[in-house]
């Protein structure tokens, strides 16, 4: 593999999806794009790429892409913006839409669905519905493969126990050949779109709360701007951001804050709910 063919392909990846990749990355590159050549009717990866540097193909590229990304996911991953959502999010938002009970949520680059369906679980489990609430979640994510294995909302036993307990299990899953699948009463929650987050969201309209977690640190400063400027128009006035437990917004947007002393939740500026 050529340095001025992996430098090709960093460039495309990094215009299409805002993942860095930097050459001590070669190596994992490589790795993973072996069996997206084999696929393709390639030699190796090297030759794909090559050949990507010539043609510019496009689904290639899109191939590309979805295989460098990371995808790791698990149920109710770190804990405490679940424990925020539940004692302070969701009680606060709830007071402020009394009028029109309904409450949106974004999830954005969902991956293989854990955390959308996670959401979906503790609002059920809060009883919202029981009460009239109308509530939407969407979920999206760039990676059509990744999108089509969160709408089947099917898991294995190891996936299964990275963050549920039995209780949960027993009461959101049904077994299926060998596998766990969400219960429609929890999957018909979740919408599932197909969306970059370097693009607008503004067609999505304004959400209530805005998850997005462990993605940006994959992304040079000038993206992360980018996609923190998308996040926050997608917001309500008084919504909030849920980001990684490190991530931030210091040095890279005006238009959000720290909500709070809980680590990694923003609010817009001009929020009454930021301070």
């Amino acid at each position: 593999m050529s340095d001025p063919d992996f430098e090709h392909l960093a460039r495309l990846v990094q215009q299409r999806s805002g993942l860095n990749l930097g050459p001590e990355k070669a190596y994992l590159v490589r790795s993973r794009l072996e069996p997206v050549a084999k696929a393709n009717g390639f030699a190796n990866a090297p030759e794909m790429l090559a050949a990507i540097r010539r043609t510019n193909t496009a689904h290639l590229i899109q191939r590309c892409t979805e295989a460098l990304a990371t995808h790791e996911s698990s149920f109710f991953r770190d804990g405490a913006p679940f424990e925020v959502l539940r004692t302070d999010l969701i009680p606060e938002l709830t007071r402020a839409r009394s009028a029109t009970r309904t409450l949106r949520i974004w999830c954005a680059a969902c991956s293989s669905g854990q955390e959308p369906y996670s959401i979906a679980m503790l609002l059920r489990e809060m009883g919202l519905h029981a009460l009239g609430w109308k509530i939407e979640i969407l979920a999206t994510d760039f990676s059509r493969p990744i999108l089509e294995k969160a709408r089947a909302g099917v898991y294995n036993d190891f996936e299964i126990r990275r963050g549920l307990t039995a209780e949960r299990t027993d009461r959101w899953f049904e077994k299926v050949e060998g596998a766990w699948r969400v219960v429609p009463l929890v999957r018909q929650m979740v919408t599932f779109k197909e969306h970059n987050l370097l693009e607008t969201a503004v067609a999505h309209g304004k959400f209530d709360i805005v998850f997005c977690r462990n993605v940006m640190i994959y992304f040079d400063t000038d993206r992360k701007r980018q996609a923190l400027g998308h996040l926050g128009n997608a917001m309500a006035a008084d919504g909030a951001l849920i980001l990684g437990s490190a991530e931030t917004v210091m040095g890279l947007s005006t238009q959000l804050v720290q909500r709070g002393t809980a680590r990694g939740i923003f609010g817009l500026g001009s929020s009454r709910l930021a301070a």
